[in-house]
C-alpha cells in the first residue's frame, strides 16, 4: 500500500525523473536519505519499474500516431504474432481487448506510407484475420502514466509534487 509520502515521491518522478533526491525528501516531507530508501523500496517492490526519457515523435521523424484494432485467426497465431510485434519498434504498446478484436496497438510511424508498411507486416503473417486502423489528429492529454492520486483531480494535487 502507498502511503502519502509514496505517492508525493511517485508524483514528482513522474514528473521529471531527474528530481534530486533532495527535493523528492522535501516534496515528502522527509530526509533525503529517507526519499532514497522510499525510492529503493518502490522499486524493489516494483511500483517504480524503470524510469524514462519522454522524446518529441516528431522531432525524431515518428510524427503520426496510429491506434490498430487487430482480429487473429486463433489461438494457435497469438503467440508468433504477439512476439512479433514486440519486435517492431513501431508498435508502441499492445494490448489484449474484449470484445469483436483480439488486440489493440498504438503505434508510432514518420507517415501513412509507414503506417501502411506496418499494416503490410502485420498481414504478412498469416495470423491476421482483420483490422482497422485510426490516425490520431492530436493528443490533448498524452502524459503516458496513472496518477499516484487517482481520486483526485489534477488540480487539486498537493503542489509539493509538481516541479
Amino acid at each position: 500500500m502507498l502511503d502519502d509520502a509514496d505517492r508525493k515521491i511517485i508524483a514528482r518522478l513522474q514528473a521529471d525523473a531527474r528530481t534530486p533526491m533532495a527535493e523528492l525528501g522535501q516534496a515528502a516531507g522527509l530526509s533525503t536519505s529517507a526519499a532514497h530508501d522510499r525510492v529503493r523500496r518502490l522499486t524493489e517492490r516494483g511500483v517504480i519499474r524503470g524510469m524514462t526519457l519522454r522524446v518529441d515523435p516528431a522531432a525524431i521523424g515518428r510524427g503520426v500516431l496510429g491506434f490498430v484494432f487487430v482480429a487473429l485467426g486463433g489461438p494457435a497465431v497469438e503467440a508468433a504474432f504477439v512476439e512479433m510485434l514486440k519486435a517492431d519498434p513501431a508498435v508502441l504498446e499492445c494490448h489484449h481487448v474484449t470484445g469483436d478484436w483480439s488486440y489493440l496497438l498504438k503505434v508510432r510511424v514518420a507517415d501513412i506510407a509507414g503506417l501502411e508498411a506496418l499494416l503490410g507486416r502485420l498481414k504478412a503473417t498469416g495470423a491476421l484475420v482483420r483490422s482497422h486502423s485510426m490516425i490520431a489528429l492530436s493528443s490533448p492529454k498524452d502524459d503516458g502514466a496513472p496518477s499516484p492520486f487517482p481520486d483526485m483531480p489534477l488540480s487539486d494535487l498537493p503542489p509539493e509534487v509538481t516541479p
